[in-house]
């Protein structure tokens, strides 16, 4: 298992070529510590996970690991399914102003058609994902101020992972300062 820098792994994520609606998240706050953990996964990628906190509004830091290089039967049950109420989507920002046009173009005709005809939440979503050329969404379960059971239980499967990785975030904070409050 290789540690890097949270942002490397969704660069990797967004210039995948592989089938963009298969992903499926889950994520929460850090068992202990600041910050957050998030797990993300696709049957034929692996699983990641991702621990990471706000250095300020402006600046996410982070690091994290594929932990797995398939959603296997044990590891399937505890990713959300369509049912799930959540959403998430890996996007980089278009290259030029020509590709932000075209996008921008694709997101207004997608937003048109919609707006004109009934349409469901998810139907929605997934146009839109494919409006902007997302490489990466699907459902999540996601808790603001606590953890998904299977957070944890995905925390226990990858015990070794968790360890690893909470400690370099520990030290990422230790660097930053962000531990100290202001007099």
């Amino acid at each position: 298992m290789r540690v890097r820098d949270w942002d490397d792994i969704l660069s990797d994520v967004a210039s995948d070529a592989t089938d963009p609606d298969g992903w499926r998240a889950v994520a929460g706050s850090r068992r202990e510590g600041l910050g957050e953990d998030l797990y993300f996964g696709h049957p034929n990628v692996g699983v990641y996970h991702l621990k990471t906190y706000a250095k300020n509004p402006r600046d996410l830091r982070g690091v994290g690991a594929r932990v797995a290089r398939k959603v296997d039967g044990e590891l399937d049950p505890l990713l959300p399914d369509e049912k799930s109420e959540g959403r998430f989507a890996v996007r980089s920002p278009p290259e030029d102003e020509e590709a932000a046009e075209d996008v921008a173009t694709r997101l207004r005709e997608t937003l048109k058609v919609h707006a004109e005809a009934p349409t469901d939440p998810d139907h929605l979503f997934e146009d839109v994902m494919e409006a902007i050329d997302a490489p990466a969404f699907g459902p999540m379960d996601y808790r603001f101020d606590g953890r998904p059971d299977e957070l944890d239980e995905l925390s226990d499967t990858f015990d070794e992972a968790e360890e690893l990785l909470s400690s370099e975030l520990d030290d990422l904070i230790d660097e930053d300062d962000v531990d100290r409050g202001f007099h």
